[in-house]
């Protein structure tokens, strides 16, 4: 099985030895963004509200780039450094699934790249 790389100016480079996502059989894995605003590289704010907003831009720049849309995703992974933010991120992550949401988990950990307050990956597809 031949997988694709994909990439996008719009989105933020990887922090690391990893894609911004991947192809392969009609999927798409997408890693996790963090609220990096790609023309600043940097935090698009101090607040997860920000950030979270970011992250969906980001997200959708490099879905639209693999050839897909929010309404072919069919599997989130939230993390947030404060569970005590899940609210504030549902309502931003919950404008982009209007109906039909994926399947999803949310999740606190320790610290996050950067400092950031929230990272969402996805998985779509084409």
């Amino acid at each position: 099985m031949k997988h694709t790389i994909i990439h996008t100016n719009n989105a933020p480079e990887a922090l690391g030895p990893y894609s911004q996502a991947v192809s392969i059989n009609g999927l798409v894995f997408c890693s996790g963004q963090i609220g990096i605003d790609p023309t600043t590289n940097s935090l698009s704010g101090d607040t997860v509200e920000l950030q979270a907003k970011q992250v969906m831009k980001n997200l959708e720049a490099v879905l639209n780039q693999a050839g897909t849309t929010f309404s072919k995703v069919v599997k989130c992974s939230i993390f947030l450094a404060d569970m005590d933010d899940f609210a504030a991120v549902n309502e931003i992550y919950g404008a982009y699934f209007p109906s039909n949401p994926p399947a999803r988990e949310t999740v606190a950990v320790r610290t996050l790249p950067k400092h950031c307050l929230v990272e969402i990956s996805c998985i779509a597809y084409v």
